[in-house]
């Protein structure tokens, strides 16, 4: 690459390229599929990168990818993560793109992710091969079921060499033009729960002759995740999202099953939450009459952010986008399969703002309705590939 910096290059490529990253995106954001089932996302990206002239190479359970670019005789030292999956709920949106496949859609940002990685590594390709390096780009899988295609990267060694990790995940709390970095824990752990419960069933005529199952039920959906953070030395949040008891409106059921989320930014509280869970259900349930089991799937730790690489990302936002760009993001209660890249290697983790400025409403994420401002995705490319130069020590 000559006539210019690698920053200037990029810029140049991303104003060039702006409209074909927005397409990619929305093809994505219509045409979501859940975790594990990403094979049409894997087959695009797979064709994007390959038409590029790059090899990349699918994963071993058929979804997802890692695709080195740069110099192919280059070992890359570091790497740009995108997750790939969406979410099993409904679009609500009512946009040309809205998802054609009912029950999933890209309510988490995660086709935002992809597009901005991809964008990314075509952006730099040309500056790395003049440089002889290169850059991986990780398209991980199942980022939405714990404990995430993180670990199948991992265990494949696609992270053996890798210094340096760096990731953006869309936050609708910031405006467009915004990065939020944070040093140490930025998420936190997060674990699945489900517990079931029998009895011997009865009529509602009669609940005092049996197990009132619905009544256990609610109860424990009630009075658990207060006592679990009573019982924990630390913050814990337990909430549940699903529950299911019945079907007859004069049957007392003989079993129900609650489903929920356990989430602590300790890392140490964390540690001993299974037991905390256990403890909680032995107490509540002791006089009820009610058996019951606990299957506690243990989840992902908190991300925690490496001071290095953060400042470095940080160097990068101001470069792009200005000294006002930087804002200190809060530990989010979310959890993030991230986390497991950290814990292998150095690395950060930032939010990339997607909020409309002058739009009086901030959509959450997982809700809906769920959008972003798509100028974010050529926001977040000049601010990863940023990162990347300076790693690496490009012009």
């Amino acid at each position: 690459m000559s006539g210019g910096s690698t920053a200037g290059e990029v810029r140049s490529w991303v104003e060039t390229h702006a409209d074909d990253l927005v397409a990619f995106r929305r093809h994505l954001h219509a045409n979501p599929e859940v975790s594990g089932a990403e094979h049409e996302t894997t087959s695009m990206i797979v064709e994007r990168l390959s038409a590029a002239g790059f090899a990349p190479v699918v994963l071993g359970s058929g979804t997802g990818l890692v695709c080195d670019v740069g110099d192919p005789a280059a070992a890359p030292a570091v790497a740009l993560r995108a997750d790939i999956d969406g979410l099993a709920m409904n679009d609500d949106k009512d946009v040309a793109y809205r998802s054609r496949r009912a029950g999933v859609a890209h309510a988490c940002g995660h086709d935002v992710h992809t597009a901005t990685v991809l964008g990314a590594g075509l952006a730099l390709a040309p500056g790395l091969r003049e440089s002889a390096q290169a850059v991986r780009l990780v398209f991980e899988p199942s980022e939405e079921r714990v404990p995430g295609g993180a670990v199948e990267v991992i265990g494949e060694g696609w992270l053996e060499g890798i210094r340096a990790v760096y990731g953006l995940h869309c936050d609708p709390k910031l405006d467009v033009g915004t990065v939020g970095t944070r040093r140490g824990p930025i998420t936190s752990a997060a674990d699945q729960v489900l517990i079931t419960l029998h009895g011997p069933g009865g009529h509602t005529a009669r609940p005092h002759l049996t197990v009132d199952m619905v009544a256990v039920a609610s109860r424990l959906a009630l009075d658990l995740p207060p006592l679990v953070d009573k019982l924990a030395d630390g913050e814990v949040l337990v909430v549940f999202g699903a529950i299911a008891a019945g079907d007859a409106p004069n049957v007392i059921p003989t079993s129900a099953r609650l489903g929920g989320s356990l989430r602590t930014p300790d890392r140490d509280v964390w540690a001993v939450a299974q037991t905390l869970v256990v403890d909680a259900v032995e107490s509540l349930l002791a006089d009820s009459g009610a058996e019951w089991e606990v299957e506690h799937h243990r989840g992902v730790p908190p991300v925690v952010n490496h001071d290095r690489e953060t400042t470095v990302l940080e160097d990068a936002v101001r470069a792009v986008l200005g000294d006002d760009a930087l804002a200190v993001t809060p530990q989010s209660t979310g959890g993030d399969s991230y986390a497991w890249y950290l814990e292998a290697t150095g690395g950060t983790f930032a939010r990339l703002g997607t909020h409309t400025p002058g739009n009086p409403e901030r959509l959450d994420l997982h809700r809906g309705d769920f959008d972003v401002d798509e100028a974010a995705i050529g926001i977040g490319v000049e601010v990863l590939a940023g990162a990347v130069t300076r790693e690496l020590g490009l012009p």
